[in-house]
C-alpha cells in the first residue's frame, strides 16, 4: 500500500498531527478487526443514499464493486500477515483510502452525511451481536461437557465441603451441577443484553442526526438489527452496552474461577479426588515429578484481568460530557481484550473438564463418620425430638467420643443411651452410617438424592435442546 496518509479530516489544519499524538490516538492496531463490519456497513449506508436518490447508479454500482474488492484484498493481507501495514489513523479511513483506488471519485460520495461517530458506533454493535453469539456457543458447549459427566458419574459420592471444611455426603454430579446453573444463568443474562444491543446508530450522524432523507428502519434492518437508537446524541455517546458486557464478562469470569479454584484443590495430593489429563497440565523446570494445574490457575487470574477491565471502562465513562468524546476510543481494545480472554478460558475450562479423569474410591476414602452427624440429629428428630435440642445431643456425642479417642460410628452404644434414650438400639444407629442413605435423604427439588439429580439433569438437557441463541430479524 501507499505510504500516503489518508485522513478523513484536516481542511482547515497548517500541520500534521505530532508523532507522539499519532502513537496515542491511531486505533488501527487495534480495529482492524472490524473491518467486516466497517464494509457491510458501508455497503448498507450505500443502499440507503442510492435507494433515496442521493447517490446514482453509476456511483454505487462503483462503490458496491470496490468494496467488495477491499473486503477481498484485507482479508488476504490478514491471512498472510495477521495485521494491515496502512499508514491510517483507522480501519474507515484505511476502508475509504482503499476504496478510491477501486471506485475512484464515486469513493468520495459514500460519506455523505455519516459521521465517524455514527459509523463506529454501528461496527461494534455489529462485531458485538455476530461475537456474543459465538460466546454463547462456547459457553454452551462447557455446560454439554458438565452435563455429560453429571449424568455419567452420578453414582460417586463425594465430602461436601463449606468453609473448606467437611460437611456432609454429596453426589459428585451435585457439584458439577451447582457450576452447570450459575452457567446456564451466564447464558441468559448474555441473552438479556441482545435487545439493547440490536439498535442501529447509522445515520445519527455525529451529534444532530441526519440532515438527508434516509429510512433508518429500512437501513438497520438491511444490517440485521432489531431496531434503531431512539436519539442521535444518545447513539453515538451511550456505550453502555459495553458496560454491560464487560459486566457480563467479569461474573462468567468469577465462575469460571471459582470451578477453577475448586478443580485445583480437588486435584492436589492432599485431595485427589480428579487428575488431569496432559493436554491441560503443565510440567516444572525443575522438579521432575510436577505436574501443575496451569491452565486452571491461568482461567483464575485471568477473571481478575476481566473485572480490571470491567471497572476499567467504567472509570472512563463516569465523568464524560454527552455524546461522542476521544475517549471512548479505548472501548475496543477493553471490549477485544475481555471477549479473546474469556473466550480461551471457557475453552481451556471445557477441555479440562472433559479430559479429567475422577478417582471415586479416593472421594469414597475422604469420607468420615463425623459428616454424617446431622443424620444423627435427624433421626432424633423423626423421633419428635426438637432439632435445636437433638443438635446439642449430638454435639455432646461427637463431644465424648474425641474424648474416647473414636469416632462417632465406633462410640458405644451405652454413651449415645446415656446421652439421650431416643438415639434407639445399636442397630437403629447403625443404619445412619451409610453414605448411599444419606445422601438418598435429600429428596426434595434441588437436593443430592439421585431422583433429585436426575430431575435437575432432565431440566438441564431439554434446555439444552430446545434453546438457541435469537436470530437476528
Amino acid at each position: 500500500m501507499s505510504s500516503e496518509r489518508y485522513q478523513l479530516w484536516g481542511g482547515c489544519f497548517e500541520e500534521e498531527p505530532s508523532s507522539v499524538l499519532r502513537r496515542l490516538n491511531d486505533s488501527l492496531p487495534v480495529d482492524f478487526r472490524l473491518f467486516h463490519e466497517d464494509i457491510r456497513g458501508s455497503q448498507a449506508w450505500a443502499h440507503e443514499l442510492h435507494r433515496s436518490g442521493h447517490l446514482s447508479d453509476d456511483d454505487y454500482y462503483a462503490i458496491e464493486n470496490g468494496l467488495r474488492e477491499v473486503e477481498k484484498e484485507i482479508e488476504e493481507e490478514l491471512y498472510k500477515n495477521g495485521k494491515l501495514n496502512d499508514t491510517e489513523e483507522d480501519i474507515h479511513s484505511v476502508v475509504e483510502r482503499r476504496l478510491c483506488k477501486h471506485a475512484g471519485d464515486a469513493a468520495l460520495r459514500l460519506h455523505t452525511a455519516r459521521s465517524r461517530n455514527d459509523q463506529s458506533a454501528s461496527d461494534v454493535r455489529l462485531w458485538m451481536l455476530n461475537s456474543t453469539g459465538r460466546l454463547y456457543a462456547t459457553l454452551k458447549e462447557l455446560i454439554q461437557v458438565l452435563v455429560n459427566r453429571a449424568e455419567k458419574e452420578i453414582n460417586i459420592i463425594v465430602p461436601g465441603y463449606t468453609h473448606l471444611q467437611r460437611a456432609q455426603p454429596v453426589r459428585w454430579s451435585q457439584f458439577l451441577l451447582s457450576y452447570l446453573w450459575l452457567f446456564r444463568d451466564d447464558i441468559i443474562r448474555l441473552e438479556e443484553q441482545r435487545t439493547r444491543l440490536s439498535r442501529c446508530p447509522l445515520g445519527s450522524g455525529a451529534i444532530a442526526g441526519c440532515a438527508l432523507s434516509i429510512d433508518r428502519k429500512k437501513l438497520a434492518h438491511h444490517l440485521g438489527f432489531d431496531d434503531i437508537t431512539p436519539n442521535s446524541m444518545f447513539a453515538v455517546g451511550s456505550r453502555d452496552y459495553i458496560v454491560e458486557f464487560l459486566n457480563w464478562s467479569s461474573l462468567c469470569g468469577s465462575h469460571l474461577s471459582r470451578l477453577a479454584e475448586d478443580l485445583i484443590i480437588y486435584g492436589s495430593r492432599e485431595f485427589g479426588f480428579i487428575s488431569f489429563s496432559d493436554q491441560f497440565s503443565t510440567g516444572s523446570s525443575l522438579m521432575p515429578q510436577k505436574r501443575n494445574p496451569d491452565g486452571l490457575e491461568l482461567v483464575r487470574g485471568a477473571s481478575g484481568l476481566l473485572l480490571g477491565d470491567s471497572l476499567a471502562f467504567s472509570c472512563v465513562l463516569k465523568g464524560l460530557p454527552s455524546t461522542y468524546n476521544k475517549d471512548l476510543q479505548s472501548d475496543k481494545e477493553l471490549l477485544f481484550r475481555s471477549y479473546d480472554k474469556l473466550t480461551d478460558c471457557l475453552k481451556v475450562m471445557t477441555g479440562t473438564v472433559a479430559t479429567m479423569q475422577v478417582n471415586s474410591e479416593r472421594a469414597l476414602q475422604s469420607l468420615e463418620p463425623g459428616m454424617l452427624a446431622t443424620d444423627l440429629a435427624h433421626l432424633l428428630v423423626r423421633r419428635g425430638v426438637p432439632f435445636r435440642r437433638a443438635h446439642h445431643y449430638v454435639g455432646m456425642a461427637l463431644r465424648r467420643a474425641t474424648a474416647l479417642g473414636v469416632n462417632i460410628r465406633e462410640l458405644p452404644h451405652q454413651e449415645y443411651s446415656a446421652i439421650c434414650s431416643d438415639f434407639g438400639t445399636e442397630a437403629d444407629l447403625q443404619t445412619v452410617f451409610s453414605w448411599e442413605t444419606s445422601v438418598e435423604q435429600y429428596t426434595s427439588t434441588g437436593g443430592t438424592a439421585k431422583s433429585a439429580v436426575e430431575e435437575q439433569l432432565i431440566l438441564l438437557n431439554s434446555w439444552l435442546r430446545n434453546h438457541s441463541w435469537p436470530c437476528r430479524s
